[in-house]
């Protein structure tokens, strides 16, 4: 083979490299954009709120009414939004609950707060009490308001 018969095929190579580097940006790009103009999920920021500071009219009012539930909830203290998951009574220590993660999904005019939570229950082998517990995650969002509705959805 000659020199210049090489040429023209390193330029196509070339060319080919380039169209697809070109497509894949557009391909990545287009994954992260075009859900957000057509519904597609938002993750939520959050972080998890220590027992004493749990806002008083969460731990007085929240907490009681929906501690013997399994579910999640969102609540407004002060300028802040809360999110609440909670398991119910359990009949021995051991059992836990931890947000995992939240996403708005906006479906036509709704914005709807998917919650992610991981329920642990106690290990066979572990020494437990018999004492009835009720577990529960209390988490400060990033959101600016409620959402129109919530969905917990359980991770083991």
């Amino acid at each position: 083979m000659d020199k210049n018969s090489e040429k023209p095929k390193k330029a196509g190579i070339r060319r080919i490299v380039v169209i697809a580097a070109i497509a894949a940006a557009a391909a990545v790009t287009a994954f992260m954009i075009v859900p957000k103009f057509l519904g597609g999920e938002e993750s939520v920021g959050f972080q998890e709120v220590e027992e004493n500071k749990i806002p008083a009219e969460i731990s007085s009012e929240v907490i009681p009414e929906y501690k013997t539930l399994e579910r999640a909830l969102a609540c407004v203290s002060g300028d802040d939004v809360y999110v609440i998951v909670t398991r119910g009574e359990k009949p021995t220590s051991g059992f836990g609950v931890m947000i995992d993660k939240m996403v708005i999904e906006e479906k036509e005019d709704d914005k709807n707060l998917i919650v992610y939570a991981n329920f642990d229950d106690p290990d066979k082998e572990t020494p437990i009490s018999q004492i009835i517990t009720y577990p529960i995650c209390i988490v400060k969002t990033d959101l600016s308001y409620l959402p129109d509705n919530i969905e917990l959805r359980i991770q083991y």
